[in-house]
């Protein structure tokens, strides 16, 4: 199976098309109808709960963006939805609360976050989600035991390996030497079969994304693209950027 088309048409807007000068909030209700507004693809990301839901939610931890404090994962999505985001009156979605608002909309790029210890259950409630939804869904992962987990769970699910050319810096080193290793490269791909690559825009051009791309086919996505240059180095080695800050086409 290859990537659909559509995956590539159309600029994806990084967390929904947030904007905090107008009191909208990454990973918000706000950001996504923005983005449905716009005729933008939407990437989020999903965190799983106590209770085996899949919320939209990039970190793990509530407090940056919303009220409140304490892990997610300790936390079910009726406490959850009832957490609303700083400055608004807003509250934290589920992927199926995200799914019935864009209805097909748009396309939506959904981002499984994960802990690196090889637990299934997010994939698993998000496989359930999108059972019963009609609209273009893609899956990604920095993971690759997720990529592989989307593979085994939802085949027919486009997926994605999400890269970037080494995993030194501090967000890493909770995983271990092997866990780092295995990511690099995109060494894992005959074993997680992704259908696109995401890669840092700041490391390209680079050798793992261009082989994924000019030998292999794969479409290749670049996060996350806020400047000028930034934009003419994902025009020159990408086919689609992941965006923020600005809205393109203005």
């Amino acid at each position: 199976m290859r990537a659909p088309d559509w995956l590539t048409a159309r600029p994806v807007a990084h967390r929904g098309l947030h904007d905090g000068a107008r009191g909208i909030v990454e990973n918000m209700p706000g950001a996504a109808q923005a983005a449905i507004d716009g005729n933008f693809a939407i990437e989020c990301d999903i965190q799983l709960t106590s209770d085996g839901e899949a919320m939209v939610h990039h970190d793990d931890a509530l407090g940056r963006l919303t009220e409140g404090s304490g892990a997610l994962l300790g936390m079910t999505a009726a406490q959850l939805k009832a957490v609303k985001f700083k400055g608004t009156p807003e509250r934290m979605m589920s992927l199926g609360d995200l799914c019935a608002l864009v209805a097909g909309r748009v396309p939506i790029v959904i981002e499984v976050k994960s802990h690196f210890d090889g637990d299934r259950k997010l994939v698993t409630r998000m496989s359930e989600v999108l059972a019963t939804y009609r609209g273009p869904a893609v899956g990604m992962s920095f993971d690759p035991d997720q990529v592989l987990a989307l593979r085994e769970t939802m085949p027919e699910l486009p997926r994605g390996i999400i890269a970037q050319p080494n995993y030194d810096d501090d967000y890493w080193k909770k995983l271990t030497p092997e866990q780092r290793q295995g990511m690099l490269h995109l060494r894992h791909a005959f074993r997680t079969r992704p259908h696109f690559v995401a890669y840092w825009v700041n490391q390209l051009p680079a050798p793992a994304p261009w082989i994924a791309r000019n030998i292999f086919g794969l479409p290749l996505l670049t996060w996350t693209v806020r400047t000028s240059e930034q934009r003419e180095r994902a025009a020159r080695y990408a086919d689609q950027m992941i965006f923020e800050g600005f809205r393109p086409g203005t």
